[in-house]
């Protein structure tokens, strides 16, 4: 079985192209049916496990398969499924078999592949992809025990380094942002727009920071009320934006929406009637809620999840240190497993040995029974029965050395000795 790992983050491709790639919550599992049956149509004999992780900063394919060539497959499966040209998804992929897709997945969850060294989310993130895989019936012995040593190792990790100390998240980088356009976040009036675990941390960075007003635009007004209640603010629905998008100084924004939800026209509105006061907006959301060319009007400050990796920089340097003491960590822990890995690759060879080796024994057992039943001596037929044992046990190995040439038999040759030296 190869294991595999094939994706793209905010290392190798732009937010342009990640969101393409990108899938909500409840997409998930129906592209991991779809990843399994791509494998089989692509001459996979069976057994095919997949897993799909997709953030806003990475889409990523954990597979487990029996095809000759899976990592091209695989790569060739995200521009199929995306509608995608391949030639041009290529070069920002990155394709890693066995050792070094373990190696890939234990980093994942430890985050030392984040845009923020250390972050957490991204261990959360992963166990609910895994959870929806299993769901989806993507996943099997070799991907479950994969991701259990994977979250084993990411507790590991956090728990004895550093590398979550002094912690930066992209709600603090926004509200770093926020400050080099306002001098104060307690004058101004901040917009949510959104309900999820990524407005939750921003909503909550801010408020530290008491601003005149928080508000949450939401499509459902139930749980936008709830996370407008934590902090003594109001929800509106996300219909009502438009006529009220003016009203609000800073605006971030994380939805699953698959299209832009404010346009360059509404908010060239919006700063029309605010007589041309700065808009602060950050856009978390992958694909975008914000237009692109939001950011062209002036007065207008818009910024990525890209841009955000420009001002993360505060409590990176205890966490670099510790970078060594988590990768050696996961050194130790990804040979632990690829010897696991290794374990159930001989094991149809082990349970054969046991059933030829069963098969020979019943076969000299009947015949020493026999003898016995004839009358012939006991100590005879011991010597009998232990004769027929070994000279059956070393038929295979024997015949093998006497038909094998050149290195084949210089290899059996000193192999086989090993194999037959008992203990005494």
């Amino acid at each position: 079985m190869q294991l595999l790992a094939v994706g793209l983050n905010h290392t190798t491709a732009p937010v342009s192209l990640r969101e393409q790639l990108a899938l909500a919550p409840d997409q998930i599992g129906t592209a991991v049916q779809s990843a399994r049956g791509w494998f089989a149509r692509q001459g996979s004999v069976g057994g095919e496990e997949a897993a799909i992780l997709s953030t806003c900063n990475r889409t990523e394919l954990y597979a487990a398969t029996r095809l000759p060539d899976p990592l091209d497959a695989s790569a060739q499966f995200l521009a199929h499924y995306h509608a995608l040209n391949y030639a041009e998804l290529r070069p920002h992929l990155y394709l890693l078999p066995q050792d070094d897709a373990v190696r890939h997945a234990f980093r994942v969850a430890s985050g030392l592949d984040s845009m923020v060294l250390g972050e957490p989310q991204i261990l959360g993130q992963m166990k609910d992809a895994v959870r929806t895989a299993d769901a989806a019936g993507g996943l099997g012995t070799y991907l479950h025990q994969m991701f259990q040593r994977t979250f084993a190792v990411a507790k590991e990790v956090r728990t004895t380094t550093e590398i979550g100390a002094h912690s930066v998240s992209m709600a603090a980088a926004a509200v770093r942002l926020a400050h080099r356009i306002f001098d104060r976040i307690a004058d101004q009036h901040v917009l949510f727009i959104g309900a999820g675990e990524m407005i939750e941390l921003c909503a909550a960075h801010f408020a530290a920071q008491n601003p005149k007003s928080v508000t949450i635009a939401n499509r459902t007004m139930e749980r936008g009320e709830a996370l407008a209640a934590r902090y003594n603010g109001r929800a509106i629905r996300l219909a009502d934006l438009p006529d009220n998008l003016q009203q609000f100084d800073i605006v971030i924004s994380c939805t699953a929406s698959t299209l832009p939800l404010i346009g360059k026209g509404l908010v060239e509105r919006a700063v029309k009637a605010r007589r041309h006061r700065p808009m602060f907006m950050v856009d978390l959301a992958v694909p975008r809620d914000i237009e692109p060319e939001v950011a062209r009007l002036d007065d207008v400050f818009l910024y990525t999840v890209d841009d955000l990796a420009q001002v993360v920089q505060t409590g990176m340097e205890s966490r670099q240190a510790a970078v060594r003491q988590a990768e050696a960590i996961i050194e130790t822990r990804v040979q632990s497993f690829m010897h696991w890995v290794g374990d159930r690759a001989v094991v149809p060879v082990i349970r054969d040995l046991h059933e030829s080796g069963e098969a020979l024994r019943q076969a000299e057992l009947e015949r020493a029974r026999k003898m016995l039943a004839r009358g012939d001596d006991a100590e005879a037929v011991l010597e009998a029965l232990s004769k027929g044992l070994t000279a059956k046990f070393l038929h295979g190995p024997q015949q093998a050395l006497h038909q094998a040439q050149g290195d084949d038999r210089a290899r059996l040759a000193t192999l086989l000795p090993q194999l037959f030296r008992g203990r005494r």
